[in-house]
């Protein structure tokens, strides 16, 4: 019942403190950089009557940029609870609302004559920008941790064929911090239940079931009885209900932005971008690497004087540990770390295997040293291989680096893995590392594989910091 009170009314509450916890967030912004530009009007001498006339003249124009870039947001859709949590589309709206505005204020500045301080602005918009944007981050993991617990959830009435209902209920239902909750299934050729959700009618009936059992939203996957008549259908009698209708294109592992609807002949076809591994945005993300890496090592220096010599002290052996990897292309290559276990252990296999797949994994390896154990929970291990990135052989993100028989017994799919760099960090590394099976993993590395962005790169970092903090799965 609490899932069902706190569901889509309860995301409208949380957009409205949003709102208001905004308008604080460019108050502080704005009026922090006229305190920094102008002062106030009565300085530390006594007053001056020329900068009080200035300071209060701004004062008006602080209190007009708020009220604008407020109204900016709202139109540009900021807070529709519909958007809230989900995707990149939040953080898109307040960037383009922020920069839409200040386009709008330069061309208006410049039409009257009106000249704005420049260090007025250029501490004004960026410090606002990012302020909202560290907010909705915020307000994004307090709404996850609650969606995760079934809270602040819409209720979903899934309606389509059993072979298209059964992996869309599944998928839902697997993420439970999407802040979807499926309720009831619509599905003429289907059992009393799907996944261990109630079928509650045929197709054809979904508008009126829709309503009977609450659902906030009706997702429709492909169906034989209703077809595109009876999905328009279905639109039209879903008008003024409050209910949404979104449709499952059936495809999985797709990232938002590489999919674009486009009106045909009064159709609308979903294209599918290529991924793209070459071209400018590989040599921004190569340069990126380079140059971060390198900052890196220089920045962590007596971090790896401190590591190598506990190294070392523990059993006098070698500081670091090589290992040949598979890279770009298929290219081998000499991975290095710090060495976590006994020398010569890479000899000896112990018994029993945590793994499902063609690599070995042990909770408790007893080859193991106590540093090494200490470097493998909190990542540290992997810092040499900043010295791959700097070579040009890894990059900072990227699918885990396989080992050269781990590559000989893939399936011809997961060789996709090779037609990127692999990573210090990735996916597989923010999201379980050693405690996810093979197949999620895979899963993991070839999403990235397909939909890689500067963004979405910088997104994984934020949450390596994270995942090292936290240590999940690092054994």
């Amino acid at each position: 019942m609490v899932a069902a009170v706190e569901g889509r009314a309860g995301v409208r509450r949380g957009s409205r403190w949003l709102a208001l916890s905004d308008a604080l967030v460019l108050v502080l912004a704005v009026a922090g950089a006229q305190l920094w530009r102008f002062g106030t009007p009565a300085d530390a001498d006594g007053f001056d009557p020329t900068t009080s006339f200035v300071a209060l003249e701004y004062t008006w124009v602080s209190i007009g940029v708020i009220v604008l870039w407020l109204t900016s947001l709202h139109v540009h859709a900021a807070y529709d609870p519909r958007m809230l949590g989900h995707g990149t589309q939040e953080y898109r709206a307040v960037v383009d609302a922020t920069f839409r505005l200040f386009a709008a204020l330069a061309i208006v500045s410049y039409l009257s004559k009106l000249e704005l301080a420049r260090g007025y602005v250029l501490v004004a918009f960026p410090v606002g920008l990012v302020a909202l944007l560290v907010t909705r981050r915020l307000w994004r993991s307090w709404l996850g941790v609650h969606r995760a617990r079934g809270r602040f959830a819409d209720s979903v009435l899934v309606v389509g064929d059993l072979a298209h209902v059964q992996p869309l209920v599944r998928d839902l239902r697997a993420s439970s911090d999407a802040g979807f909750r499926v309720v009831a299934v619509c599905c003429a050729d289907s059992p009393e239940s799907v996944e261990g959700i109630p079928v509650v009618g045929c197709e054809e009936d979904a508008a009126e079931l829709a309503q009977r059992v609450g659902a906030d939203v009706v997702a429709y996957a492909a169906s034989s009885r209703l077809g595109a008549t009876g999905l328009r259908k279905l639109g039209w009698a879903l008008e003024g209900t409050g209910i949404d209708l979104v449709v499952a294109p059936g495809m999985t592992d797709v990232a938002g932005p590489r999919i674009h609807a486009r009106p045909v002949a009064g159709l609308s076809l979903l294209y599918v971008e290529a991924p793209r591994f070459t071209g400018t945005r590989l040599l921004l993300k190569s340069a990126f690497d380079m140059l971060a890496a390198f900052i890196l090592m220089v920045a962590l220096a007596p971090l790896f004087v401190v590591l190598s010599a506990l190294v070392w002290f523990e059993d006098h052996g070698p500081v670091f540990y090589t290992q040949r990897r598979v890279g770009h292309g298929g290219r081998s290559f000499v991975m290095t770390k710090f060495r976590s276990m006994t020398v010569g252990a890479d000899q000896v296999l112990p018994e029993g295997n945590d793994a499902d797949g063609p690599l070995f994994k042990l909770r408790d390896d007893p080859r193991v040293t106590r540093i090494g154990r200490f470097l493998r929970r909190s990542s540290l291990d992997e810092l040499p291989q900043l010295l791959n990135v700097l070579r040009g052989e890894m990059s900072l993100v990227g699918p885990r680096p396989p080992l050269e028989s781990e590559v000989a017994a893939y399936e011809e799919d997961v060789h996709r893995r090779l037609l990127v760099k692999p990573g210090l960090t990735g996916l597989w590394q923010v999201s379980g590392r050693s405690d996810l099976s093979w197949e999620d993993s895979v899963r993991l590395d070839l999403y990235y594989v397909e939909n890689w962005s500067f963004t979405s790169d910088l997104r994984i970092l934020m949450r390596t910091l994270r995942a090292m903090h936290e240590s999940n799965g690092a054994y």
